[in-house]
């Protein structure tokens, strides 16, 4: 007895799915179209060898555009679908036609990639590739989505949808970058990328297998139904479950100590401290964790001690590297991320720019860099500084428009220290031009 027939016995809600959904959908003419996507042929090989050289073109070019337009025309998904529903319907030719397809398809596009990579006077590891180097819980989930998506396109008849599954799952630039990999020597981005494309891989064929077993594609729709060939499905499933679970767990793992390495950072610093950014490379050893913090105060210590929290908590060694960046208040902190993610003076161009400007000011003012407070939401910088020998009201003010005159885009202010004003001269019933430069009046 089907599972859904089973199941249906017990529960209502199953029954009404099984008379009102299940009998609306044609069985027989969903496995026709799904063999015929699922197989080798000539358009799906050229196909593939389009889609993998637009993929590591715009991988070397590092644009997202071109990359998108590689997903758009990667056939892969046909026969990963066209596997899962063999997993379900226990179809042993179904499997091994799909399985072979797409074999050769993977070959075909790490190879032919490779060779591009090779004539190619671009071989540098750019943001597209380093992208796609290591599968972590976001591409799991998008990777499961986009296969119950597209076993719903597939049994409702809604095949055009599949074109954004393609999109959405990114098998073509993974394997691309296996290529890439292959063809540089390069073993890190070469398993990294591969570990991204079988774990997108396992995870659409096993999603769309229980996906079209809750619309009761079963062993009836298969003709010649063994005992053996039962054996040989259940193994099938079992070999693709093991490394799914493994890379699971070390998925889950990474997640949960993202979530750790966070919250022991942000506990170094007072309540109104922000952090705007995280990067965690699990690769290295010891593990690297950078940060950047906007704070009311620097923290001296907090790099050595988030490193040692660290290293208890996830008993493994962590290497911690802190930028703070010194904001008044809370809400000019949560401005600061704001404008950091629209990659705006905070970003990480802007960050060169402020620390240029920030080094200049300390020598200008005679203080520590620490102790300039910058406003990167009102793109303001200002600083209190020290008694200089010899410095008058008026030198402090040139030094402050010299700082100025760099920062184009910033209010660059510089506080002079409470010095004796000297004698006030007057022009008339108006002090004279030398208390004007002092108090930072208009000049006529």
């Amino acid at each position: 007895m089907e599972l859904p027939h089973m199941v249906a016995r017990l529960n209502p809600m199953f029954r009404w799915w099984l008379d009102h959904v299940v009998t609306s959908v044609d069985h027989n003419r969903v496995m026709d179209r799904v063999r015929d996507d699922a197989g080798w042929s000539g358009r799906y090989a050229f196909m593939v060898l389009m889609s993998a050289g637009i993929a590591v073109l715009g991988l070397l070019l590092s644009s997202p555009a071109v990359v998108i337009g590689a997903m758009l025309i990667s056939p892969l998904m046909g026969p990963i679908i066209g596997l899962g529903f063999g997993l379900a319907t226990f179809d042993s030719d179904e499997i091994r036609t799909s399985a072979s397809a797409l074999a050769l398809g993977t070959v075909l596009a790490i190879l032919f990639t490779a060779a591009l990579v090779l004539i190619s006077p671009l071989q540098n590891v750019t943001d597209e590739i380093a992208a796609r180097t290591r599968p972590n819980l976001f591409d799991l989930m998008v990777a499961l989505f986009s296969a119950l998506a597209g076993a719903y396109a597939m049994v409702r008849g809604r095949e055009g949808t599949v074109v954004g599954v393609a999109i959405a799952t990114a098998l073509m630039p993974p394997l691309a970058v296996v290529g890439f990999g292959l063809a540089t020597t390069n073993w890190t981005v070469f398993g990294g990328a591969l570990l991204l494309f079988l774990t997108n891989l396992m995870t659409i064929a096993l999603a769309a297998a229980v996906m079209a077993r809750l619309y009761g594609f079963g062993s009836h729709l298969t003709p010649q139904h063994t005992l053996l060939q039962t054996v040989l499905v259940i193994g099938s499933f079992v070999a693709l479950a093991i490394p799914l679970g493994l890379s699971l767990r070390q998925i889950a793992w990474e997640t949960a100590s993202s979530r750790t390495a966070r919250e022991v950072v942000a506990a170094q610093f007072a309540g109104d401290a922000r952090l705007s950014q995280i990067e965690i490379n699990y690769a290295r050893d010891p593990i690297s964790v950078a940060a950047v913090v906007l704070t009311p105060k620097i923290e001296p210590q907090a790099e050595r001690a988030a490193a040692a929290r660290l290293t208890d908590l996830l008993d493994r060694p962590v290497r911690v590297s802190l930028e703070q960046y010194r904001v008044g208040t809370s809400a000019q902190a949560e401005a600061a991320q704001i404008a950091a993610a629209r990659g705006g003076p905070a970003g990480a161009a802007g960050d060169r720019v402020t620390q240029r400007i920030v080094a200049q000011l300390a020598v200008a003012a005679g203080v520590a860099s620490d102790q300039i407070l910058v406003d990167p939401a009102n793109h303001r910088i200002l600083v209190n500084a020290t008694p200089l020998p010899g410095a008058t009201m008026a030198a402090y003010r040139t030094l402050e428009a010299r700082v100025g005159s760099g920062a184009s885009g910033w209010s660059v202010e510089l506080v002079p220290p409470m010095v004796a004003l000297g004698p006030v001269g007057f022009d008339g019933d108006e002090p004279d031009t030398a208390v004007r430069l002092a108090w930072a009046l208009p000049v006529e």
